[in-house]
């Protein structure tokens, strides 16, 4: 399931992306308009500055604003951003690769066949999709 933080990061992003470019939103006025905790919502705007998705401008007329242009934002990235790891079970993980404790062998194993095929389905639809796509 989805998290509210990465739900929420989506909201945010897809808003900012749809404003003016550069110009500075203030997290009041995202907060508002996608109904999200203004507490909770710095915090996860914070993680996206530092990524480098995002700027800030501090002071009078000073918010968030997006660095990348919309068609260079791929969900795989926003994803593992927000989100964490793609994959389901650290076995399939491209980037975030463990093996499980409980499983001697992965070749054979029933759960790594099936989460792999969701993984790999999971990123084709990341991959195939830019912050540009989900803008309405």
């Amino acid at each position: 399931m989805l998290s509210k933080k990465t739900k929420y990061g989506l909201k945010a992003l897809t808003y900012l992306a749809s404003q003016e470019e550069n110009i500075p939103v203030q997290i009041a006025e995202i907060a508002q308009h996608e109904n999200i905790s203004q507490k909770f919502l710095e915090s996860i705007l914070l993680s996206l500055r530092k990524t480098g998705f995002l700027g800030s401008k501090k002071g009078k007329g000073g918010g968030y604003y997006l660095i990348k242009d919309p068609n260079e934002i791929l969900m795989t990235d926003v994803m593992r951003i927000l989100e964490g790891p793609i994959s389901l079970v650290p076995c399939v993980s491209l980037n975030f690769y463990e093996k499980c404790d409980d499983c001697p062998d992965e070749a054979s194993c029933s759960v790594n066949k099936l989460m792999l095929k969701i993984r790999d389905a999971n990123l084709e639809v990341y991959r195939n999709n830019t912050l540009a796509d989900l803008i309405l």
